[in-house]
């Protein structure tokens, strides 16, 4: 039964998985991932995700992007980051918010480099 269960939970991991891998494809297009950055980001993170120099950082910048993985994004954005002024956004933005907001940052890498 155990066995069952733990199938059951990978399967729907992964439909989640699945579900939030949409985004990746053109997030930077997806307007309900705009609109959602631009209502709680961009005043901190600029709209076009450059930040502020000694502030923010630069999402659009290929080293940030390599250095933060997709989990690490997440979680300050579910914890906030200790010691900065980035805000806990649990309870407030739901977990797919959340991984909407984190394939948007991701995409702005890819829409940067297509303006190179």
């Amino acid at each position: 039964m155990k066995a069952l269960a733990r199938s059951i939970l990978m399967i729907e991991m992964l439909g989640v998985s699945l579900t939030f891998a949409s985004f990746s494809f053109g997030a930077a297009s997806n307007p309900a991932a705009r609109r959602l950055f631009e209502a709680n980001c961009s005043m901190c993170h600029g709209p076009d995700g450059k930040g502020k120099p000694g502030h923010t950082p630069n999402f659009t910048s290929p080293r940030w992007q390599a250095r933060h993985s997709n989990q690490r994004i997440v979680a300050a954005i579910t914890n906030g980051v200790k010691g900065t002024m980035m805000p806990a956004w649990k309870g407030k933005l739901t977990t797919a918010q959340i991984h909407s907001l984190m394939h948007f940052i991701r995409s702005l890498n890819a829409a940067n480099s297509a303006h190179m």
